[in-house]
């Protein structure tokens, strides 16, 4: 009943301020969230989006911050001694893992928005980051150090290579062609200087 009450009075308050109009054989045209009480969802939707070309500083914090651990956690190994310096080996691929596996979620998040449905390419690279960041863990695991760091430095500078391309085609959002080759430095330099002091691990 309150719920009804609502969007009753929604109604005429919106035929009072002129910006609620009947829609054709008496169906609600209230906003997404109210219209959905009257009606059916819809098959499909159409939207317009606007994206920028300058990088929203949201992504600048949430795109920078995730790479600060590579950084500390490589400065770490490299001054630690053992067992440290084991420790932070570790936590450095566990995250380089974890994130690349994240942004294979990210691509397949962004290919549910793209014009004329998943392309292709989307699809492919999600794969491909996807195997990286779990392979590097079984190659770990495996007691494979410096294959470890090879792979995913390279899922690394793969996406600092493909969004860019994403981004011009309308793949992946514009800012990304601006972000992702400054931001994708910090984890493939990271990695590789790691690469020297695997034969002082345990």
């Amino acid at each position: 009943m309150a719920i009804g009450h609502a969007v009753s009075s929604y109604r005429t308050f919106g035929a009072a301020k002129g910006f609620l109009k009947p829609a054709p054989h008496g169906t609600y045209s209230g906003p997404p969230h109210l219209r959905g009480m009257a009606n059916k969802s819809p098959d499909s939707v159409s939207m317009l989006i606007t994206e920028p070309r300058t990088v929203p500083w949201l992504s600048v914090v949430f795109g920078f911050g995730p790479m600060l651990p590579f950084v500390i956690g490589a400065t770490l190994a490299w001054l630690d001694f053992k067992p440290g310096r084991d420790a932070w080996f570790d936590l450095v691929i566990f995250w380089a893992a974890s994130i690349c596996t994240f942004l294979a979620g990210v691509r397949r998040g962004v290919s549910f928005r793209t014009m004329g449905g998943p392309t292709s390419s989307q699809i492919i690279t999600m794969l491909w980051l996807f195997s990286a960041g779990s392979g590097a863990l079984v190659l770990w695991w495996l007691g494979l150090p410096s294959l470890t760091l090879v792979l995913l430095a390279a899922a690394f500078a793969s996406i600092g290579i493909l969004d860019p391309i994403a981004a011009q085609s309308g793949e992946a959002p514009l800012f990304f062609a601006r972000l992702r080759p400054v931001q994708m430095v910090l984890p493939v330099v990271s990695l590789l200087s790691l690469l020297p002091i695997v034969q002082t691990l345990k």
